[in-house]
């Protein structure tokens, strides 16, 4: 792969705290040049709702709002366009739910940038969670294809429908991009400065391991807001990740 890819975003920051002082704590710290994603997930949103998403956006910071609807069509539609209203920039959606749900998930987000007059957030398909794998596939979910066939198939579906991306494990990103084009996006999870540390993760890689799998983007939390100096925890991950490359 070489890490050559159209597109690559500074590193989205997984910002998974208990309260909004927390929250804003990290927000001032992380203002540096250049600005991390930051990515709001369903502990914080369910928690503080949409006034956690606008104290990100006041500071400047592009939202990931990683919330993986998984429901009925019609349900996932009006969900998706409250949250296309809100002027985010990344959101999620389980692949899982199949091409009706995707479609009807993917109209809602623009009819909701569109009745806020916002660009629509990039959509992206959650394909297998990072802390799954061919055992809990096989055995818990009972899904004969093997963990990366299964999440080439979730890619397909996600890309058939106009989806910009999906959500992987930077180990799945070679078959990924064997079957789908050049400029579908790849956002990885599980990612640890140090492979000696997973914690709840299965499927885990450095840095520079994503960067040269061809990550378009890499989500971080604990490495980074955990970290005693969360600033130069995020710049040093921004370098090892970006490298030279002019970041998005």
């Amino acid at each position: 792969m070489g890490g050559k890819v159209l597109k690559r975003y500074v590193p989205m920051v997984a910002i998974d705290v208990a309260t909004k002082e927390e929250a804003v704590k990290l927000f001032d710290e992380l203002d540096v040049t250049p600005k991390p994603i930051v990515k709001i997930g369903m502990e914080m949103y369910y928690g503080l709702g949409q006034e956690i998403v606008r104290e990100a956006q006041k500071r400047g910071f592009k939202i990931f709002l990683d919330l993986k609807l998984y429901d009925i069509p019609n349900t996932v539609h009006r969900a998706m366009a409250a949250i296309g209203r809100l002027g985010i920039d990344f959101t999620t959606i389980h692949a899982a739910g199949g091409t009706e749900m995707l479609t009807a998930g993917l109209a809602g987000l623009e009819e909701g940038a569109v009745q806020a007059g916002v660009q629509p957030a990039k959509l992206l398909a959650i394909t297998q969670l990072t802390s799954i794998d061919d055992e809990i596939l096989h055995d818990q979910q009972h899904v004969d294809l093997s963990l990366i066939e299964s999440v080439q198939n979730y890619a397909q579906l996600a890309e058939s429908v106009g989806l910009a991306g999906v959500i992987c494990s930077a180990h799945e990103l070679p078959a990924i991009r064997q079957v789908t084009r050049p400029d579908f996006l790849c956002i990885t999870p599980g990612i640890r400065p140090s492979l000696a540390v997973h914690d709840d993760q299965k499927r885990v890689v450095t840095p520079a391991q994503a960067r040269e799998l061809g990550s378009n983007g890499i989500v971080v939390g604990r490495p980074i807001t955990q970290s005693a100096d969360p600033v130069a925890a995020y710049q040093q991950i921004q370098q090892a990740f970006l490298a030279n490359e002019e970041e998005k």
